[in-house]
């Protein structure tokens, strides 16, 4: 027995656009907002494999929390355990980079960095074979990412967040780091690897 009349089908629709490095996707998930506050879909798999290519199975989340200031990146794992990645802010606003480390791509040692925040919505995706790290622009932020790979310490890799050769514009060029971050191999030794 149906106690309801459907009046309205709504879907959920997400803008994919394209960045400059080949895979690297900035996702806008539409809000719908109301006096109560808003609701929206962050995730579908559908919708990502078939308007964005993006695919995979994500198999993790993980959640941070971090003071202004803090740096947290570049980081990658290798294979076989490299990792995709969805990364959004739940709270306050990042400076979120994704570096190229692709020997094949043509956009080798390009980076993109785009704000993400509570109010923008926005979340990056960051493929397998590229860096990813952000800054903290608020006085707390809160980042909740999804892989699409476990964790493997053995094969933790990074890429020191100051490489000239790279030159990302961080926004604050004195961020609080953590001793393994400020000790990460430059782009031309991973490049010689």
């Amino acid at each position: 027995m149906e106690t309801g009349v459907v009046i309205e089908v709504i879907k959920m629709p997400f803008e994919f656009k394209k960045l400059e490095i080949q895979d690297v996707i900035l996702i806008k998930p539409k809000a719908f907002e109301d006096e109560r506050g808003f609701f929206m879909e962050t995730y579908k798999k559908e919708d990502f494999e078939e308007k964005a290519g993006i695919k995979g199975e994500f198999i993790q989340e993980n959640h941070s929390k971090s003071k202004y200031g803090v740096l947290r990146g570049l980081h990658f794992q290798k294979e076989p355990y490299a990792q995709a990645k969805i990364v959004r802010c739940i709270r306050g606003e990042i400076y979120d980079v994704a570096v190229d480390l692709r020997k094949d791509s043509p956009t080798f040692g390009n980076y993109v960095g785009v704000n993400l925040s509570e109010d923008n919505r926005y979340q990056l995706y960051v493929p397998r074979g590229c860096a990813h790290g952000f800054l903290v622009l608020s006085d707390v932020a809160e980042v909740i990412y999804k892989v699409d790979n476990v964790y493997a310490p053995g094969y933790e890799g990074g890429l020191i967040w100051n490489d000239s050769d790279v030159n990302v514009k961080w926004p604050n060029d004195n961020p609080t780091l953590s001793e393994k971050d400020k000790s990460w191999p430059t782009l031309r030794e991973l490049k010689n690897k």
